[in-house]
């Protein structure tokens, strides 16, 4: 029986938790899915009493688990950095969780603000690496505070890295593609015997060193992978092609920073931050991979009972995909798709009334 380490957080976390839960235990328990939950209480409020971020003890407790379900963390009387830094990046680091997984599906019945674009247009998925590029920390100032202060961030790529995201986003492609055949392939590509694509998200004009790395990786990995087309494109050309087409992107790989901006946009296309679902993988499952919304904190409705519990629920989905429990999965995505469909009820970020809980009932009754 699989552990799920809780860490509701901070903000809204724990608001978009307990309505995550509660689905997770109704549609497991229509599957006679069994599992165990354990809280963990890693956030703002922690800090701000007690001085600590996360001791070591508790991260050998959440290495026991087998997944790890995370709210939110950000609190506005802890200053920025130190809570994203010494929980979020701690846990990737140590967990070694190498890829973040964002899937951008815009369901029925959600508005995007790209005019003329559907559901058809928009379902991608971006591959991000998660353990190297600038969020390794490394470099450092001299001079600091004064008039002649340097300041060094260093982006730091390792083959083994690269090629291990790279490799992650072709299966994933080849997995999407045998189950439904990319869209955006031409008939060319079909006659071919493709069925997906992966492009590769870089700057190899300017970033000459760490993303000839990539290039060169990208390129030889693709030769395994006959049947999975390869593409290219500067991030600044993705950026704009992702709001202009979007349909013309199917799996996208790229490097921590650029994923970090990239999928911003990706959550806009498929309604909004309230909609946006993530996981943090060990593909390894040698530690505990972590599973949450995008959204944050969001200090600013906390405690109002209006945060959309919508991508909370599509993580505690991506979370059951991990542990194999794929029906179980399938059951929550399509309550979820139900409920959007139906137009009501909605949180406020979606246009609507509805409260976070009201939100969490109905994607509850449509689980079937």
């Amino acid at each position: 029986m699989p552990t799920i380490g809780v860490i509701a957080g901070d903000g809204v976390g724990p608001e978009v938790t307990e309505v995550g839960l509660a689905v997770l235990a109704d549609a497991a328990a229509r599957d006679g899915f069994h599992y165990e939950t354990v809280p963990f209480d890693l956030g703002g409020d922690r800090y701000l009493k007690s001085g600590e971020v996360l001791p070591d003890r508790v991260i050998d407790d959440l290495r026991r688990c087998d997944v790890l379900l995370l709210g939110a963390v950000g609190h506005p009387g802890v200053a920025p950095g130190v809570l994203e830094k010494g929980i979020l990046l701690r846990l990737r680091f140590e967990f070694h969780q190498y890829i973040n997984l964002r899937p951008v599906r815009l369901f029925p019945g959600v508005e995007t603000p790209v005019k003329g674009k559907g559901p058809d247009d928009i379902d991608l998925v971006v591959v991000r690496e998660n353990n190297e590029d600038l969020y390794v920390g490394a470099g450092g100032f001299t001079r600091k505070g004064t008039p002649e202060e340097v300041a060094i961030q260093t982006s730091i790529n390792t083959r083994v890295g690269v090629e291990r995201c790279l490799r992650y986003a072709f299966d994933l492609a080849r997995s999407r593609g045998k189950a439904r055949p990319f869209r955006g392939l031409s008939e060319p590509d079909r006659e071919r015997g493709l069925i997906g694509q992966v492009t590769l998200v870089a700057k190899t004009n300017v970033l000459t060193y760490a993303h000839d790395l990539w290039m060169r990786a990208f390129t030889e990995v693709s030769r395994d992978y006959a049947d999975v087309k390869s593409d290219y494109q500067h991030v600044d050309a993705c950026c704009m092609r992702m709001i202009v087409n979007p349909e013309r992107f199917d799996v996208i790989a790229t490097t921590n920073m650029f994923g970090d901006i990239i999928t911003d946009i990706g959550a806009v296309l498929q309604g909004g931050m309230g909609l946006a679902a993530s996981g943090n993988l060990n593909p390894t499952r040698q530690a505990p991979s972590m599973f949450e919304p995008v959204h944050g904190s969001a200090p600013d409705i906390a405690g109002k009972g209006i945060a959309n519990p919508v991508a909370a629920i599509l993580s505690v989905a991506m979370l059951l995909d991990h542990l194999g429990a794929d029906p179980t999965a399938e059951r929550v995505r399509r309550a979820v798709a139900r409920v959007l469909a139906d137009g009501s009820p909605r949180t406020p970020d979606l246009g609507g009334t509805a409260t976070t809980a009201e939100v969490g009932r109905a994607v509850r009754r449509a689980l079937a």
